[in-house]
């Protein structure tokens, strides 16, 4: 593996651009709206049960997914990259070292999550501990441009997220959810909501890295807009997308693009009608009761069930329900889709699309699901 030498730190000075939040509130925890109804555009169904489960065990956590022609590429919970190639998988790339396949080993191990495919025919790849790679799609040599683990404006980059690449290929914007959390710890982030999190650009000239927005809670997936001025954020622990301005006369700061979702978002890709796939594997009924909601408004009780219960356990508790939506511009829901339980696609991630269908992307089931858009 090879390293991009001569990282260099730049701040920015930011835009004066109101914001929802006072700075004051920013360090402290932050209580949800009351859920949406899921009515409507949000109206449960059975959609996503209509989707098909491809490589069913043959690889684990495909978090995020891109494709060249029709070969697609993802990254699973081995710290592997995966090429796909019809019915085959190839290991692509390493970009840690063994052992892997437990909590401890996935410092050193690695954890791929956001996957893009650059203008220059090259992958760009988020590890959560060990940086930001460029990965040749047909060697699988890989070059760390931006290292984990290292202190960028004061705050050490502990869990990089989702990437984006500028349609030049210049830039690349990426979150990291925690200075203080890792990937693995990623529960106690959702739980305590603290607003740690960052979007950050590096320049491939400059090898400039810049904070381009600072006290985020648990920024997820990030998605370029057109425009290339601003990028969507989703705060997950929020139930929110941001539009943070990385451009133009508005660099530096930051608006709501849709508030109060029915459930927490993570990465979010483009569709083809011109709007964005939001991907959430938690959702907040509306009737109905949300832990998540219940808990933001009591940070006392969070802290006794963190100290009477493990993280697996927790996540045994919270109630599986995917669902799929797509964005309009202007944070108007147009679609969605719902597997109540997560019975044929679970923690789901990501959603893909490609030639009229969705292929979707989780952060730890062994598949990847594919749906037919064209389909009743």
């Amino acid at each position: 593996m090879n390293e991009s030498a001569g990282v260099r730190f730049r701040r920015l000075h930011r835009a004066h651009v109101i914001t929802e939040e006072l700075p004051e509130r920013r360090h402290k925890g932050s209580s949800l709206k009351e859920p949406p109804q899921m009515k409507g555009c949000w109206e449960p169904n059975l959609r996503l049960r209509e989707a098909r489960r491809l490589y069913e065990d043959q690889l684990l956590g495909p978090e995020s997914i891109v494709n060249m022609g029709d070969v697609f590429f993802t990254g699973t919970a081995d710290g592997k990259i995966l090429k796909l190639i019809g019915r085959r998988i190839v290991t692509l790339a390493t970009l840690g070292r063994p052992p892997c396949g437990t909590r401890e080993d996935e410092p050193t191990c690695g954890r791929p999550l956001g996957i893009r495919a650059g203008p220059n025919g090259t992958l760009f790849v988020a590890d959560a501990y060990l940086g930001v790679f460029e990965v040749d799609p047909a060697t699988g040599a890989a070059t760390r441009l931006v290292a984990g683990g290292q202190e960028v404006g004061g705050r050490k980059l502990s869990f990089i997220n989702d990437v984006a690449v500028t349609q030049d290929g210049r830039k690349l914007y990426f979150t990291d959810s925690s200075s203080r959390w890792q990937r693995r710890d990623y529960l106690h982030l959702i739980m305590e909501a603290t607003a740690d999190g960052r979007v950050l650009e590096y320049d491939t000239e400059t090898r400039e890295l810049t904070v381009v927005m600072e006290n985020l809670r648990f920024p997820n997936g990030i998605q370029l807009l057109p425009d290339q001025e601003s990028v969507l954020v989703a705060e997950t622990t929020m139930a929110r997308i941001r539009r943070v301005h990385v451009a133009g006369l508005n660099k530096g700061g930051m608006d709501t693009f849709v508030d109060n979702l029915p459930g927490f978002p993570d990465n979010i890709r483009p569709s083809s009608s011109g709007g964005y796939w939001v991907s959430m594997a938690a959702v907040r009924p509306n009737p109905g009761f949300s832990m998540l909601d219940f808990l933001s408004q009591r940070p006392w009780v969070k802290k006794l069930i963190f100290k009477l219960f493990s993280q697996d356990v927790l996540m045994k508790a919270v109630p599986r329900y995917s669902l799929v939506a797509e964005i309009q511009d202007g944070g108007v829901c147009r679609r969605s889709f719902h597997d109540p339980n997560g019975l044929v696609a679970a923690y789901v991630s990501e959603a893909h699309e490609h030639h009229g269908k969705l292929y979707i992307g989780s952060f730890r089931s062994p598949y990847i699901a594919v749906l037919d858009l064209q389909g009743p």
